[in-house]
């Protein structure tokens, strides 16, 4: 593996650099840069520039007359959390559609794919001890969670077992109780920042990474990267949540990131997409996700309880969130019953669970699967609130809580939608360049760092465009995808429907009643399973993998995504396509002294960009400042727009506009790698 040389303009300048340059004339506006020294030889700054170049006016237009602020308040304040398969998710498909078509695009539609499952709409929620003293709490239920008839009062029950054996002593005793299912979880003091900019050591570090070999693993964006700037010690420690682990190589189709599977302090019995691959769940990853706010959550899988407690009668469980403290909490989906299977019982746990997918049995479905397990009421509270209940259960303490959880299932539109529109092209119309991000979120926040800044920045990007009545070559598409929370679900359906997909990958389509398969699952599995998990279907694995090719797939130039959090683009990553260098530099060169200047040759996951990726499709995600995305508001309560930092966004969205216009204007499309040899396919899960 050889390390790529970098030269110094690849870097942020340093102070030597910038007084050099400051002694050196200034280029006229007419004048011709210096070759790859783009067209404004490193930022507008104070230099004499051409005020009609379309650069120009898009940084004017996007910094000092920007909408995205408005767009993503309406987006997160008044419409919400944006829960795959929700209301509010149709409401966020239809309003953003309805706003581009109001700035002049065109074919601004809703594409559906699926089905997808069960939408869920949390109606009423409140959890407090209410005898031998009042005790509000800090609490949320997880997603998909059953509700409760009617409103409970039951005495809370500390569940201190480790196996099988250590439930004999809690029969008949449980009936109408709210169950502390997992021990105390550690909150030790901080003593490093919440919020954190990468510094010039972490992208040094990042611009001079070795190209990444073809399937070589996909990297979490802000864990790959630990130089001396301090990144390492803010994000980076040991944890035993065993649904917040992360991997470098996420499953077959892109996936590194998030699932379903993961609540707040369950999620033991999906083998989250955060696991390492081919990793059971509950297996440690020293890395953790996010590091030292994971913290550490005490057991691991208490789910293979969830036969016995259903068993018994108990009226709600309740877990720590897994990481954060100061009341800021973690939460996704209900924890589902554990596979049955004997290793269950071997690790301490009981069996009797909903039976493990892959050869050996059906697919275990997912939460908003139609068909799920049934499972118990689950929430989540703060950690410090859960370890005092924990704490005074142990003293022998007898108390009283009060829970009233309301919520609604959806089942009369079981398929889920992604938002498209257009901005026409000239010349080269029939050819696209596709700039995105994905709209659904958890619902404990509003989904503003996850990801309606993405969402705001696409859309902004295309605004600006439209404003300036731009007049791109190529057709500009947005798509706000759905379902990728759940795994990249909208954006792999699109992919699959408009460009293509390797067979022996069964993979949704856009049309409302069809699962796209491959020919050979087709052919072994004529009938597939109702309500499979879309984008996963009967996997049968082994074979040789062929791309199927759509009419589409030779039209798309580029596809442009962002879904890091909040921070401003410091640059961008590669994914190992060294061709677009002198692409990225030259579109990134106007805004250097905007800090977007960084080019690393390695893959990031894992969002998106990967469905196109994953496809040999040129997809890019950009490098952004972490700021306090991994360590308060990635999937918290804490998600909210006041995370959001107006220059940041403004920034992003600014750099997305001259990106996705320089690429329709190009006089080629943007450069592919090249193709990989046929693979043989590993035997899929």
């Amino acid at each position: 593996m050889r390390k790529t040389t970098r030269s110094v303009v690849h870097l942020p300048l340093a102070a030597l650099t910038i007084g050099c340059l400051a002694l050196a004339p200034l280029p006229r506006a007419s004048a011709q840069p210096p070759e790859g020294g783009g067209r404004f030889g490193g930022g507008f700054g104070r230099r004499t520039v051409d005020t009609n170049d379309p650069i120009y006016r898009i940084r004017e237009e996007g910094m000092n007359h920007s909408q995205a602020m408005e767009t993503l308040s309406y987006l997160t304040d008044v419409i919400g959390p944006r829960l795959t398969g929700s209301p509010n998710m149709k409401h966020a498909n239809e309003w953003t559609r309805e706003k581009m078509e109001s700035w002049g695009m065109t074919n601004a539609h809703l594409e559906a794919w699926g089905p997808f499952g069960k939408g869920w709409t949390l109606e009423r929620f409140s959890a407090q001890v209410i005898s031998p003293q009042n005790i509000p709490l800090k609490a949320f239920p997880s997603a998909w969670s059953p509700g409760l008839e009617k409103p409970v009062e039951g005495e809370v029950i500390f569940l201190d077992a480790t196996n099988t054996a250590g439930l004999e002593k809690y029969k008949g005793k449980l009936k109408g109780a709210i169950v502390l299912a997992s021990p105390v979880r550690d909150v030790p003091p901080r003593f490093e920042p919440l919020s954190r900019r990468y510094d010039s050591t972490n992208l040094l570090e990042m611009a001079n990474a070795d190209v990444p070999r073809p399937g070589s693993p996909i990297g979490n964006p802000l864990t790959q990267f630990t130089g001396r700037g301090g990144l390492t010690n803010a994000l980076i420690v040991t944890t035993t949540n065993d649904t917040a682990a992360t991997t470098n190589t996420p499953p077959r189709g892109g996936r590194g990131r998030r699932g379903a599977g993961g609540a707040g302090g369950g999620g033991a019995a999906t083998a989250s997409a955060d696991a390492p691959t081919g990793a059971p769940a509950g297996t440690n990853n020293p890395a953790g996700r996010f590091g030292q706010f994971a913290g550490r959550r005490g057991g691991a899988g208490w789910s293979r309880f969830l036969p016995f407690l259903m068993a018994e009668g108990v009226a709600v469980v309740a877990v720590p969130s897994s990481q954060g403290d100061a009341g800021t909490f973690f939460v996704q989906s209900v924890t589902l019953p554990a596979p049955d299977t004997s290793t269950n019982d071997a690790a301490g746990g009981g069996g009797g669970g909903f039976p493990r997918g892959g050869a050996g049995g059906p697919a275990r479905p997912s939460a908003y699967a139609t068909n799920a397990p049934a499972t118990l009421p689950q929430m989540t509270l703060a950690a410090e609130d859960y370890n005092r209940l924990v704490r005074m259960a142990k003293f022998g303490e007898k108390f009283t809580m009060a829970v009233d959880l309301q919520v609604k299932f959806h089942t009369n539109d079981l398929m889920a939608y992604n938002t498209v529109a257009e901005i026409p092209g000239g010349d080269l119309k029939d050819q696209v360049v596709m700039v995105g991000g994905h709209m659904d979120s958890w619902h404990s926040g509003t989904g503003a760092t996850d990801n309606g800044v993405g969402v705001a920045v696409a859309m902004e990007a295309a605004r600006i465009i439209k404003a300036l009545d731009l007049k791109p070559r190529r057709t500009i598409r947005v798509a706000l995808w759905s379902g990728e929370e759940e795994g990249l679900l909208g954006s792999k359906a699109y992919v699959t429907s408009h460009f293509g997909y390797y067979t022996n990958m069964p993979a949704v389509t856009n049309t409302a009643k069809t699962v796209a398969r491959s020919p050979r699952d087709e052919a072994e599995n004529p009938e597939p399973a109702a309500n499979a998990r879309p984008g996963r279907g009967n996997r049968t694995g082994g074979g040789e993998r062929k791309l199927v090719k759509k009419s589409d797939y030779d039209k798309l130039s580029v596809y442009f995504n962002l879904d890091n959090g909040a921070g401003k683009i410091r640059g961008a990553y590669l994914q190992g396509n060294e061709a677009m260098r002198p692409f990225f530099r030259k579109w990134l060169d106007p805004f250097r002294d905007l800090g977007a200047e960084t080019l690393t040759p390695s893959n990031t996951g894992s969002t998106d960009h990967i469905s196109f990726d994953a496809i040999g499709l040129p997809g890019f995600q950009f490098i952004q400042d972490p700021l306090d995305y991994g360590s308060r508001t990635h999937h918290s309560n804490e998600d909210v727009f006041d995370r959001i930092m107006p220059d940041d966004l403004k920034q992003a969205a600014t750099i997305m506009a001259a990106c996705v216009y320089e690429a329709a204007m190009a006089d080629e499309k943007m450069p592919r790698k090249p193709e990989p040899e046929t693979p043989t396919a590993r035997p899929i899960d």
